[in-house]
Order: C-alpha cells, then structure tokens, then sequence
C-alpha cells in the first residue's frame, strides 16, 4: 500500500495552474482539474475542469481512473482544498495504485490546489480564459 497521505499530498499553486492552462494550445490533453465542491461550486469554476461532488467521489471513482488514465497530471480541489479536495485527491491516487499497480501509477502526478477555488477566484475569477460561469457577487464574502 501507498505510504501516501493527506500531509504528503503535492500542492499546486494557483500561478502554476494558470501557466499549465495558458501555456500549451490543448492543456486538456495532458491536465485533468477535478473539482469536488458540492452546493458550493455555483458562481464559477476553472476552465476545463470536471465536477464531480464529492459525495459522489466513491460511486464515481472507476470511472474517473479509467478516463484520466492518460494524463500526466491531475489536479483537485474544493473551496479551500483543506478537506475534501485532499481527501479526494488522496482516496483517487490509491485508488489508482491499488487498481493499475505502484508502477502504472508513478506515470500521473496528482497534485491538490493551493487555496482552492476561494484563492483561484481572487486572482483569477474575471480571468475568461481562466474561469467559466463566474459570479463575482457569490465571492465577495470569502
């Protein structure tokens, strides 16, 4: 089993996500953004994320193995990717591991973003090339 946990999880800042996004002409190729927000994930996300709530992660586990299986990286993330985008991260890596093998697995890095949406949006947020579907009124509280 994975010696892998919560505090050993690799973080990805909200700059070097931003770089991945930008910097290539088809990120989505080789970068997968999992958000895991549940009733929060109204009033915007990052471009070509995957939302799938996080009380739905274990049902639908298998079938996000088998359809990120080609990407380098993957990235998570809730609100403020202290809990359930760690956790999600985390319960996804081993899932994997236990699934295509210790060896199969080293082939995708699996990173938590730093901050979650709350600090992508502060940043971000009007960003268009960034952000879909953002509501810049729902974050004025955070």
């Amino acid at each position: 089993m994975s010696s892998m946990n919560i505090a050993t999880l690799p973080r990805m800042s909200r700059d070097a996500l931003s770089a991945l996004l930008l910097s290539t002409s088809s990120p989505s190729s080789k970068l997968a953004i999992v958000d895991v927000r549940d009733s929060d994930h109204i009033g915007g996300h990052i471009c070509s994320s995957t939302w799938i709530p996080s009380s739905s992660l274990d049902v639908r586990l298998p079938e996000l193995i088998r359809t990120l299986q080609d990407k380098e990286t993957v990235v998570f993330h809730c609100a403020l990717s202290q809990q359930r985008g760690p956790s999600a991260a985390l319960r996804y890596a081993r899932e994997r591991e236990r699934v295509l093998g210790a060896d199969e697995s080293r082939k995708q890095e699996v990173f938590v973003l730093e901050g979650g949406f709350v600090q992508w949006q502060e940043k971000y947020g009007k960003d268009e090339r960034l952000t879909e579907a953002y509501v810049e009124d729902i974050w004025q509280e955070y």
